[in-house]
């Protein structure tokens, strides 16, 4: 035999055994672009090796992973060998911008230039942005913000970045219909935060024996060339937050999450169920009765009625800061106003605060209808809260003609409640029983400078608490100021020759008795 068929035939026998393993095909023939090194050959780790095989075992994979570590690369590398030994094998590649997703399939290029002529496939088309063989196999890259998810039969769906991607929840529902004749899904990511789409299908893949999800968590430490001195470092260099969320895997300690991670893990596992549940559609919570000795607020924010949000309330005890109650339906506002107006009746008549912009209206009419008279109301103008008016005197007539009934959220309020929703849950001050409360919390987050729920997400339940926890903050602030002028002017007795102090000094005498001209009143309680 010539040594030209020796060749064809050693030729032939490693074209098979790339097309039988992706691994062989990866550390034999492919070459990466690597940042200090320039183009060298893709030698793979050993927990590459393993995810690989995990990938060409599993239809649907959610990786859990560190940075830097080559995942993108590996995804790349797989992504072309499925497109060269198989027809018609379409590829998109979705992430959170068309210039993040364009880098994976150059990944690709990149690889597919270097490969032997005999390996290399047909090119038909390439351009920035795609690649295709005359066998029918392409890669595309998309941003998120496009709807190339519901485009042609996908053969492998490739979502980079996926806990950043806003709208990823929305991207996964449209791809199912063309990932049904088959398709594959390889998600991957960092960590941002718990209560998101990623976070929960991550979640999904380690608890529910049922689901379709693969999970494949790559920590730091599985790489051969990092240490303990290079996890230090990159704490120096990314700070707690970053180091947690880029290293560790750590979803609790990632994000930006308005309230700490840790914090609301904490709140998390202390929710309980509540001991009733009240309404035709059991959306009314309520963890304690009312307590007749106990003042309470009660708290709403008002659903638009686009079906987009929810009408919710809760019930606060003011002295602890315990949420007793808790409500988030879909109520029409007219109805949602009669309940708040019931439900504030039953607990003491408490200080009803309703959210007043927009539809909130709706919701308060019916409420002034019924003369129920603890409504909060906010002054006109500049929409602050005037504290001796709302908490102590109540409303005389002259004030309400320069005030308006609810809560004004604008944006010098606004970030006044946030403030204190985040300072009170970061001293773990108030008592949550409610999980509803906790999940969106967990979603409630800094974007672009705003505090807000993440895209697709709710954030009633958050706003209306921080409403009360504010508003809780101003009685705080009141009663402070009353307990210093109670003992400033206890002060000035003890001092006073007045007869009717007649404090004497003995056994049974602590110096804080009142002669109202019957009896001894024990004036301890003033303090």
């Amino acid at each position: 035999m010539s040594n030209k068929a020796n060749i064809k035939d050693l030729i032939r026998q490693q074209y098979s055994t790339c097309a039988a393993d992706p691994i062989f095909f990866m550390k034999q023939y492919c070459y990466i672009q690597h940042p200090k090194r320039g183009k060298i050959k893709f030698n793979l780790y050993k927990f590459q090796e393993t995810s690989l095989d995990e990938l060409k075992d599993n239809r649907y994979n959610v990786i859990l992973k560190s940075r830097q570590l080559g995942i993108s690369t590996l995804t790349a590398g797989y992504a072309l060998w499925c497109m060269l030994f198989k027809e018609d094998f379409n590829t998109l590649v979705i992430a959170t911008t068309q210039e993040v997703a364009k880098n994976l399939v150059t990944k690709v290029r990149i690889m597919h230039d270097n490969l032997p002529s005999w390996l290399k496939g047909n090119i038909e088309a390439d351009n920035k942005l795609s690649l295709k063989f005359k066998n029918g196999s392409q890669i595309k890259a998309v941003s998120s913000a496009t709807t190339g998810a519901r485009s042609e039969a996908l053969s492998l769906l490739i979502v980079d970045e996926a806990a950043f991607i806003r709208n990823v929840e929305e991207i996964w529902i449209a791809s199912q219909a063309t990932l049904s004749t088959g398709g594959s899904a390889i998600v991957l990511s960092t960590p941002n935060g718990i209560g998101n789409w990623f976070h929960k299908t991550w979640v999904d893949g380690e608890t529910n024996p049922n689901t379709e999800w693969h999970n494949i968590k790559l920590h730091w430490t599985v790489h051969p060339e990092r240490d303990k001195e290079w996890r230090s470092r990159q704490t120096h260099l990314l700070g707690e937050r970053g180091a947690s969320q880029e290293c560790d895997c750590d979803f609790v300690s990632s994000g930006h999450t308005v309230v700490e991670g840790k914090c609301l893990q904490e709140y998390e596992n202390n929710c309980t169920e509540p001991v009733e549940k009240r309404g035709y559609d059991n959306a009314y919570w309520i963890w304690e009765y009312p307590d007749y000795s106990l003042n309470y607020i009660v708290v709403a924010d008002v659903a638009r009625g686009d079906g987009a949000d929810w009408s919710t309330f809760h019930v606060i005890e003011v002295e602890t800061i315990k949420q007793v109650a808790e409500y988030k339906g879909k109520l029409p506002p007219k109805d949602f106003g009669n309940m708040l107006t019931s439900v504030a009746t039953e607990w003491n008549n408490a200080l009803l605060a309703i959210e007043n912009a927009n539809i909130g209206w709706a919701a308060i009419q019916p409420v002034l209808d019924r003369n129920y008279e603890n409504l909060f109301y906010t002054y006109k103008d500049d929409g602050y809260v005037d504290l001796e008016v709302h908490l102590q005197k109540g409303y005389d007539i002259k004030d309400k003609t320069k005030m308006v009934p609810g809560v004004s959220t604008t944006s010098r309020t606004r970030p006044l409640m946030i403030s204190a929703l985040e300072m009170y849950m970061r001293e773990k001050t108030p008592i949550i029983r409610s999980k509803r409360l906790i999940q969106e919390l967990f979603v409630f987050v800094w974007l672009n400078g705003k505090a807000q729920a993440q895209v697709g997400y709710n954030d009633d339940l958050v706003m209306s608490f921080a409403i009360g926890l504010w508003l809780r903050d101003t009685s705080l602030k009141l009663r402070q100021q009353g307990i210093d002028l109670n003992k400033r002017a206890i002060s000035r007795l003890q001092k006073s020759d007045s007869i009717i102090y007649t404090g004497k000094p003995n056994s049974h005498n602590t110096g804080w008795n009142w002669n109202n001209g019957t009896n001894d009143e024990d004036l301890t309680w003033l303090l």
